[in-house]
Order: structure tokens, then C-alpha cells, then sequence
């Protein structure tokens, strides 16, 4: 099963995980299936029309959705896929 790593600042939304396998077949069904087990993250990581927040980085591999198939990347058994809020500063 792939598995999902949280940043730090997201624990607390997930038990205190920092990382846990999913059953799921690409990178949309993964982080839903995180959500379902940690309803509380639902309004950190998708929007009110159900899309991941704009801010939002997500990496299968160490590859940016971005430069794979986003939302639609195929996941194998062993790919770990990170979640992370993009950070701002000055």
C-alpha cells in the first residue's frame, strides 16, 4: 500500500501521525482515504468545492503532482506520497 507522510504543523489533525498506508489506486483516492480517517484535516487540505487547497503541495516520489498526472497519478504499493502546506514569509 502507498504510504502518506504529514508535515509536522498536520499531526495533530491525525492522531499524532506522521505517516500512515492507504489503500488506494492514485493520489485523489489516497488523501481522501486520509481524510475519511482524519475528518478534521478535510478543511486544511480541500476547499468547499471538495478541491485541494490552492497552497497545498503534494509529491509522489519526490515528484510534484504537477509534473506527474496530478490528482490522477497512478500509485503503486510502494510509493510514499507527502502532503505539505506551502509556507510564506518575508
Amino acid at each position: 500500500m502507498p504510504i502518506v507522510r504529514f508535515p509536522a504543523a498536520m499531526k495533530y489533525y491525525a492522531d499524532n501521525q506522521h505517516e500512515i498506508s492507504v489503500s488506494a489506486a492514485n493520489v485523489s483516492e489516497a488523501i481522501r482515504a486520509v481524510v475519511a480517517r482524519y475528518p478534521a484535516l478535510k478543511f486544511h487540505v480541500f476547499n468547499s468545492e471538495g478541491q485541494l487547497r490552492p497552497h497545498f503541495n503534494v509529491f509522489v516520489n519526490g515528484a510534484h503532482i504537477r509534473e506527474l498526472n496530478g490528482m490522477d497519478t497512478a500509485l503503486n504499493d510502494n510509493d510514499k506520497v507527502i502532503l505539505m502546506a506551502s509556507a510564506a514569509g518575508g
